[in-house]
């Protein structure tokens, strides 16, 4: 694991049910095409996480995820890139992919297939904006695992396609998808979502006492 000086907000970040960083993970496209419109949502995207003293995750790719985290960074945020490579020398040279954006760089060595499992596993919300398949086997593992997952609309790729996806999967996994064309009242609403009384972490065991006293019981999980 590669870690970095850093400026990020230590002292605000915003902690979740189970004491640790809230940790949003951004899946996108790494393609370098993309309408300036978008990757301007994109940046806006990673400055509401930022602002909302949450921690940014990625592929650590290039594309929207890239532009999410420069944003994200630039802003004083705090960042996570999940590498496939085994080494920064292979996750430049090889899978030409950016670094510098990140304050904590995990090789994984397992491609980017394998990666994907860290991606998600590793996020407490999922946001997907833009994407191609690899995207969308991101958001498959995301839905399959009952993570709460946000889209971005409108900004391009399966993101048009999703909402029709949802309708036919014919499966309760505990997933909630939530739907909004501005970045920064996605992370609102995906945080308010999180914070609710009644959202249920997917890896709560189900026989844990309730908790007392109006307060929320801490998981456990480290992902």
């Amino acid at each position: 694991m590669l870690v970095k000086e850093s400026s990020f907000r230590q002292s605000a970040i915003n902690t979740g049910h189970n004491g640790h960083a809230i940790r949003f993970g951004v899946m996108g496209s790494a393609a370098a095409d993309h309408e300036v419109e978008v990757l301007e949502r994109c940046r806006e995207l990673g400055q509401a996480i930022s602002r909302s003293e949450c921690c940014l995750l990625t592929g650590a790719c290039s594309g929207l995820p890239q532009a999410a985290a420069s944003a994200a960074k630039s802003d004083g945020g705090q960042t996570i890139g999940i590498s496939p490579a085994v080494s920064l020398k292979e996750h430049v040279e090889f899978y030409h992919s950016p670094y510098e954006e990140y304050d904590f760089l995990i090789f994984t060595g397992l491609g980017f297939m394998g990666r994907e499992l860290i991606n998600i596993r590793s996020s407490d919300i999922v946001v997907v904006v833009g994407g191609r398949s690899g995207t969308l086997g991101e958001f498959s593992i995301a839905y399959e695992e009952g993570k709460l997952i946000g889209v971005l609309s409108e900004s391009g790729g399966i993101t048009a396609v999703i909402p029709e996806l949802e309708a036919h999967l014919g499966k309760e996994t505990g997933a909630e998808v939530i739907y909004d064309g501005s970045p920064e009242h996605l992370v609102t609403r995906l945080l308010d979502r999180y914070r609710a009384e009644d959202y249920k972490c997917p890896c709560h065991p189900t026989s844990w006492e309730q908790p007392t006293s109006g307060q929320r019981r801490q998981c456990d999980c480290l992902a």
